[in-house]
């Protein structure tokens, strides 16, 4: 329903000036939200499997349905793919020869011109193409081994014993230990492809790594808000103790530090180097209205998660880590925001609504998006069990709770 009112709102943007090409933008805002919890699902359930702990088991349900949301999401990527050449500079000028006839018409830059040809090896409608079918064609067969094996263990004749546990701890371990591995390579190669590369002239050696951090925090973030949620009820209810709530706290504290960490330092590197090549990108988020949007990022996505899970008491406290995670999650859909719309020419003075009612097409369309997303998730969340029952570490879980 959600969904459905927000789609209606967001056709009206179609007959405003500017709308179509904010209706755009903005859907590829709220599919890489999306991307981050499907994608980034996966791999936290990898990182589970190769680390091992009570952590894991909690979130196990929750990451597995985050990941067989992955059909959707490549579905989702149609629209993007199919209208390329509206998004990206390298899509609308393929090749040098047009590249040529864009900079002659003052449509593209001379850097923005050599930095293309120099880059069509990858960005090009066809590579694009066949990257995204690579990417989700590796993410899927790695998902539908996972969740395969995960009902086939608990069904499995032996489930209880030691040789069991082994068995399937080896053979989950196997293939989630390579399989984060290809999916930090892929999941770069897409975070280049869908979002750097909406900048042609943009290079960051650590943007792979920043993408992959903070799909790990929105992840955590809906985990958490999922497992508490469901903690009203059985299983979860005697599941979801204290301590596990707050190493699951800790844990997101940790990405949220992280996240801090890398996107300071590359700011750092960059303003120390003071290379021209490398500060027009952080200049279009700064000037103007922009510092104002990079100030709340600031804020909402770093300042405000960092303080909060410093205390004790909120992580242990159910209310309000389902606040703090709900923060969280529009604190990432922000940072999308600020990550997206200041590659395009117009973006500096569309920071207001006087003869420019598309912006609110960023709202409006990631909620539709999400919505989406969302209802997919739960109905498939809600096709399992939440507990694995042949697992050693639910036992430990059973057992009464020593901290206060």
């Amino acid at each position: 329903m959600v969904a459905a009112a927000a789609v209606i709102v967001s056709l009206v943007f179609l007959f405003v000036p500017g709308g179509r090409g904010h209706l755009l933008r903005a859907y590829l805002m709220g599919y890489m939200v999306c991307f981050g919890f499907a994608g980034g699902g996966l791999c936290m359930l990898m990182l589970q499997y190769v680390s091992g702990g009570k952590w894991g088991l909690l979130l196990r349900r929750p990451l597995e349905a985050m990941s067989r949301t992955l059909p959707l999401v490549a579905l989702l990527l149609v629209p993007i793919l199919f209208f390329m050449k509206h998004l990206y500079q390298w899509a609308a000028f393929p090749n040098a020869k047009e590249t040529a006839e864009a900079y002659a018409r003052g449509l593209m830059t001379q850097e923005q011109m050599l930095t293309a040809n120099s880059k069509h090896a990858m960005l090009n409608p066809t590579a694009a193409v066949v990257l995204s079918a690579i990417i989700f064609l590796v993410f899927l067969t790695i998902m539908a081994l996972l969740n395969k094996w995960s009902l086939e263990r608990d069904q499995d004749p032996e489930a209880g014993t030691q040789e069991s546990y082994d068995r399937w701890r080896i053979k989950f371990e196997n293939l989630s230990g390579i399989g984060i591995l290809i999916y930090v390579i892929l999941m770069t190669a897409g975070a280049i492809l869908w979002i750097k590369s909406l900048d042609v002239t943009w290079y960051s050696s650590i943007y792979g790594l920043q993408f992959l951090v903070g799909q790990g925090y929105q992840v955590l973030a809906l985990s958490i808000l999922s497992v508490i949620l469901l903690s009203r009820f059985e299983p979860m209810k005697t599941l979801l103790r204290t301590t596990e709530q707050h190493d699951l706290g800790k844990f997101a504290f940790a990405f949220t530090m992280l996240n801090i960490y890398l996107c300071f330092a590359e700011f750092l590197i960059i303003w120390s180097g003071n290379v021209p090549d490398e500060i027009p990108w952080y200049l279009a988020r700064i000037q103007g209205g922009w510092w104002v949007i990079c100030s709340l990022d600031f804020i909402c996505h770093w300042l405000i998660p960092f303080v909060l899970l410093l205390s004790r008491d909120l992580k242990r406290n159910k209310t309000k880590m389902v606040w703090l995670a709900g923060w969280m999650i529009f604190a990432r859909c922000l940072d999308m925001f600020w990550l997206i719309e200041p590659n395009f020419k117009d973006a500096a003075g569309n920071l207001h609504l006087t003869n420019n009612l598309g912006i609110l097409a960023y709202i409006t369309v990631p909620v539709a998006v999400l919505s989406v997303w969302g209802a997919y998730y739960l109905t498939e969340l809600m096709k399992r069990p939440l507990m694995n029952v042949n697992d050693p570490h639910l036992e430990e879980i059973l057992e009464p709770e020593h901290a206060h």
